[in-house]
């Protein structure tokens, strides 16, 4: 039995076992499977395909044309049952595609809460991608990628399997991001992609103090333009900067890479840039 106020177009497929909450409406040409969970107030505008187990919390938004669920494009995925989990408050634009997880890489793709995902965006199988984060125009992850809190992935830029992008981290349109991003900086470029330091304008849109930013700029000089490498670049942000939680954040991040860091300057350091 679904509540009373939740609205099915009558052309939709809705299969008897999808759990509806309060509130949610689905709009003409949608199919979703015996599988699939929408939260309250979860909004499908038409011609959306939910597949799978698929999972999708509260206020979500999906404009037409989006695959939420469908399998992974993994050669070795032999119909196991696996799953996709997304948060509350995300807004999904035009022709978005989000693929269920393997059992190799933890059998789910996990989505959090209050991402905005623009048209022809992909998350592929295992991804996992944190809260407030916002994907441009085909912003696309392979397999098994990480995006953590607020960062942003620009218009056309691809993150290869297995690579991370930290927290407030900034990829600008049309990179190929083969190596991690670090928290709190700027990449962009193709081969190679390039470092261009901190994403200030962003850390000031999130309410960072300048005190803030400007003791990250300091990890930032140590990390990308000393002539330490990055183990004794580590060494020395310890010994200088006082334990907080941002420090600790890219430390924690960079000595748990396993793909290594993208550390090119675009240029020559600048004490008075961002």
């Amino acid at each position: 039995m679904r509540p009373s106020d939740v609205f099915i177009h009558p052309s939709s497929l809705v299969d008897s076992g999808a759990q509806l909450g309060e509130g949610v409406w689905v709009g003409p040409h949608c199919i979703i499977g015996e599988k699939a969970v929408l939260g309250r107030n979860t909004r499908l505008e038409g011609n959306i395909q939910i597949l799978g187990s698929t999972e999708i919390g509260e206020s979500c938004r999906f404009s037409p044309f989006s695959v939420i669920g469908g399998e992974p494009q993994d050669v070795g995925y032999l119909q196991e049952e696996t799953r996709v989990r997304i948060g509350d408050r995300n807004v999904f634009r035009e022709f978005i595609t989000i693929h269920r997880g393997t059992v190799k890489g933890g059998g789910e793709t996990v989505i959090g809460n209050d991402g905005y995902f623009m048209a022809y965006s992909h998350i592929a199988h295992d991804c996992r991608v944190g809260n407030t984060v916002v994907f441009t125009n085909a912003a696309t992850l392979g397999g098994h990628v990480s995006v953590d809190d607020f960062a942003t992935i620009s218009a056309f830029s691809a993150v290869h399997q297995f690579c991370r992008v930290g927290k407030y981290a900034y990829v600008g349109g049309f990179t190929v991001v083969t190596q991690d991003v670090v928290p709190f900086a700027k990449v962009a470029g193709m081969r190679p992609v390039l470092f261009y330091g901190l994403n200030a304008i962003g850390l000031r849109r999130q309410g960072f103090s300048r005190e803030r930013i400007q003791a990250v700029k300091e990890i930032f000089r140590l990390l990308f333009y000393s002539d330490l490498n990055t183990s004794q670049a580590v060494e020395e942000i310890q010994a200088r900067i006082p334990a907080g939680e941002d420090r600790d954040e890219v430390i924690r991040f960079v000595q748990s890479s396993k793909r290594g860091i993208i550390k090119k300057p675009s240029g020559k350091w600048d004490e008075e840039s961002e």
